[in-house]
């Protein structure tokens, strides 16, 4: 089993996926359109990385804005989980993203890369972010069920 991370940006969806142990998460690739609204060949390459990583879930980022709330972005990143729910038959959960691309950017510069080689990556950094923080969710919440199981 393998699980996918996306961050879903107005021009681009950046992509991770687990290893089958689900410990890590390597970025794959971005996918990159160009127009907002033109999803099409966007659907058919996450199909196509789906078939061929064998994902069996997705973790999609949810930008919630600070104060918790939904905003335009966090609404068409709803949208966008329910599109691919439907093509692929798969879960997607979304996942608090707030600060991902914010954090790869930080990363990006301690690299001192030049402008035009962050603007390549970071989305495909962002989704690492997103899918390790729920791998170390996963993994927490693994290891509290053992642990409670103990102390039964």
């Amino acid at each position: 089993m393998r699980i996918m991370g996306l961050d879903y940006g107005s021009m681009t969806v950046g992509v991770a996926v687990s290893d089958e142990l689900m410990f890590t998460a390597q970025g794959i690739e971005v996918i990159r359109r160009k127009q907002e609204t033109k999803l099409r060949q966007t659907y058919a390459r996450i199909e196509e990385l789906i078939a061929e990583y064998k994902v069996n879930q997705i973790v999609l980022g949810y930008p919630k804005n600070m104060d918790n709330t939904i905003g335009s972005r966090a609404e068409k990143s709803e949208e966008f989980a329910a599109a691919i729910r439907r093509r692929t038959g798969l879960e997607v959960i979304l996942w608090d993203e707030r600060l991902t691309t914010v954090a790869a950017h930080r990363v990006l510069d301690a690299a001192e890369l030049d402008y035009k080689k962050k603007a390549q990556v970071v989305d495909k950094l962002a989704a690492v972010f997103i899918l390790e923080s729920y791998l170390d969710y996963r993994s927490n919440q693994l290891k509290q069920s053992t642990t409670d199981k103990e102390d039964e």
